[in-house]
């Protein structure tokens, strides 16, 4: 287990260094290729050992915890120079608010020596590890096509690949070691590499635009860092130790520890884009690609629900629960809300996040085994099938340079295989017999006793189905008649499109074994199996989800399909009739004063009830309310 946990930790840090150090273009794929091949067994091999723990000693001859300490300063400095560099006076505050905060906590409060069990890895935190090591890796490969294929649009005199990929791979060690960090302390050096790593890759490109929202999430990202680190401030003062799980299972339920734990939501609302905070993620869209897709599927988002979900037994029973609840499934509604009103592909996979994520902390909030269960599927799913989503919108950007959903119109046409994937993610999202309506369905029977959590949920789904048919008909919509001709991309841009596109379907179908396998062992305390399977099918005394059967119904469906495109091949296009004004240029008719116009369809974006001048500013200042009211629920 040791070894493993060097390969999926330490190794990325290593292989970062060497591919910042190697300017050739092929060494540096092959050495991107070999880290996640080495990332993604190791967290497989981890399966049969979990659940574990331990306390490295030593690394390379010097202690663990004087590296991480070391390493903390360092990446707090960073984030000083940066907010000296950009002007930016909220960062040089923050920064030097944990650097102070931070020589505190090491020098005068906590022994030296940390914890006896730095490391510990359940159940939880391997289904972690294993999105972080598998999807992440599959991101990091389809970005060495794209990569060069956006230096190239860009017409780049000098390749910043080796920046981009330094920061890639250290993502994905950083993600890794905050997992299976046991120690507050080395959570929150992690928690704070990646606010860095984001900074970094958001303003990769160097414009003024990617500049300026790089240090939007910089600020709001260290927002979160005062946070957690005044939390362990808090929970030593309490409790008296570091120790992550000692800290869970010692439940005071008031005073500081509380406060404590309200900090750590706050931190973890910040990481995953919650509002009021998520202008950075938004602003993130001008990134390459693959950025977009690691900090949403994969590394920094899943890092705030993770810190939450970790701490949620702590929380069970107590008005801070509720109240993360009610956030939670707020932010889902809203988010969902504003995702009706977009036109940019990216926006809506932006605000689909946010949304999921709500739905995700509401789960947390709502603290029982069915809500637990729920959040679980919800991150595995939505990882796989987010990283898809993005990296067929990048994909297709770069053939048509729009990432417009309108400009997506009868895409098929033109890129039949790219579009058929984008399409079977619009349907996992939202269709049975696919992980993601499970997860949900789970999500509603688990709020189904709180009012004002299931009300905002079921309002929110339905608008969530809003959104992602609409893109679906977009791509499907445009006639098309002869032959396909499937679209020529690079072999790493199929294997990364093809190997996300069947997990998420083979995941859907294995639903019901991995719920067996992963969570009926004790993933908090107290934990009850919540759900009975057989056949293929989940159920419980309140309902039945027939995972399966569904199965089969899919299948069949997909076959009529493959028919039904078989025949379109030999229809006729006839073009609209335009009642009898249309001239001879297809589509083209004349109109008022004589003059020529070229009919259009075009999706109706409902943007004077769904737009984001009208709603922003009212959901941020409700989410200011509800933030205030957690905070102080907690005091």
């Amino acid at each position: 287990m040791e070894a493993l946990v060097f390969i999926l930790i330490v190794l990325p840090f290593l292989a970062a260094i060497v591919c910042y150090l190697i300017r050739s273009g092929p060494v540096r794929s092959f050495i991107v290729l070999a880290t996640g091949c080495l990332l993604a067994t190791s967290a497989l091999l981890l399966i049969p050992g979990v659940p574990f723990r331990f306390a490295p000693k030593t690394l390379f001859g010097l202690g663990v915890h004087e590296i991480i300490l070391v390493a903390d300063f360092l990446v707090l400095f960073s984030v000083l120079y940066y907010g000296f560099k950009h002007h930016s006076l909220v960062v040089k505050i923050l920064a030097i608010f944990q650097i102070g905060l931070l020589a505190y906590v090491e020098f005068f409060m906590i022994k030296v020596g940390g914890v006896a069990e730095s490391i510990y890895c359940d159940n939880f935190a391997l289904i972690m590890v294993l999105i972080v090591s598998i999807v992440g890796s599959i991101i990091c490969f389809q970005a060495i096509p794209y990569m060069k294929n956006h230096e190239e649009h860009l017409h780049l005199e000098k390749s910043g690949q080796h920046r981009f990929f330094f920061v890639m791979i250290l993502f994905l060690g950083a993600m890794n070691g905050l997992i299976l960090s046991n120690d507050m302390t080395f959570f929150y050096f992690f928690f704070e590499v990646t606010t860095l790593c984001s900074f970094l890759l958001i303003g990769h490109d160097r414009t003024e635009t990617a500049i300026k929202n790089a240090v939007r999430a910089l600020w709001m990202n260290s927002l979160g860092g005062v946070a957690f680190i005044v939390a362990v401030v808090l929970i030593y003062k309490d409790v008296g130790s570091v120790d992550m799980q000692g800290i869970i299972h010692a439940s005071p339920g008031a005073g500081l520890y509380l406060l404590a734990l309200g900090l750590l939501c706050f931190a973890g609302f910040t990481k995953a884009a919650q509002f009021p905070f998520q202008s950075w993620l938004l602003g993130a869209m001008v990134a390459p690609t693959p950025v977009s897709a690691l900090l949403h599927s994969s590394t920094m988002v899943k890092a705030g629900v993770y810190l939450v979900l970790r701490f949620a037994p702590a929380m069970e029973g107590t008005f801070l629960s509720q109240c993360v609840a009610v956030f939670g499934a707020f932010t889902f509604l809203a988010a969902a809300a504003l995702a009706v009103g977009q036109s940019s592909g990216k926006k809506v996979l932006a605000y689909s996040t946010i949304s999921n994520l709500g739905l995700i902390f509401a789960c947390a909030g709502l603290n029982t085994p069915e809500a637990f269960t729920a959040a679980i599927l919800l991150i595995i799913f939505h990882a796989d099938i987010k990283a898809l989503l993005f990296l067929c919108v990048g994909t297709i950007e770069q053939h048509i340079a729009s990432r417009d959903i309108e400009d997506m119109r009868g895409l098929y046409a033109q890129m039949p295989l790219t579009a058929l994937m984008t399409v079977m993610g619009v349907i996992m999202m939202i269709m049975p017999p696919f992980g993601l309506l499970l997860s949900k369905w789970m999500a509603m029977e688990a709020a189904a006793r709180n009012l004002y959590v299931i009300v905002m949920m079921a309002l929110g789904s339905a608008l969530t189905v809003m959104y992602w048919a609409r893109w679906a008909g977009t791509l499907m919509s445009d006639p098309f008649a002869g032959r396909f001709k499937p679209e020529s991309q690079p072999v790493l841009t199929w294997g990364a499109l093809t190997s996300l596109c069947a997990g998420g379907g083979g995941l859907s179908i294995a639903a019901p074994w991995l719920y067996l396998r992963f969570f009926t062992p004790a993933l908090i305390t107290g934990y009850i199996q919540p759900y009975a399977v057989h056949d293929g099918i989940v159920e419980n005394s309140y309902g039945v989800f027939a995972v399966l059967p569904l199965c089969l119904v899919a299948f069949l469906g997909f076959v009529i399909a493959i028919w039904a495109v078989k025949r379109a091949t030999r229809a006729v296009i006839v073009t609209p009739y335009l009642s009898g004004l249309q001239t001879a240029e297809p589509g083209v008719f004349r109109g008022p004063m004589n003059r020529l116009v070229k009919a259009e369809a075009r999706n109706y974006y409902v943007s004077s009830i769904f737009g984001e001048e009208r709603l922003t500013a009212w959901i941020n200042l409700a989410a200011v309310v509800l933030l205030t009211l957690l905070l102080g629920g907690a005091l």
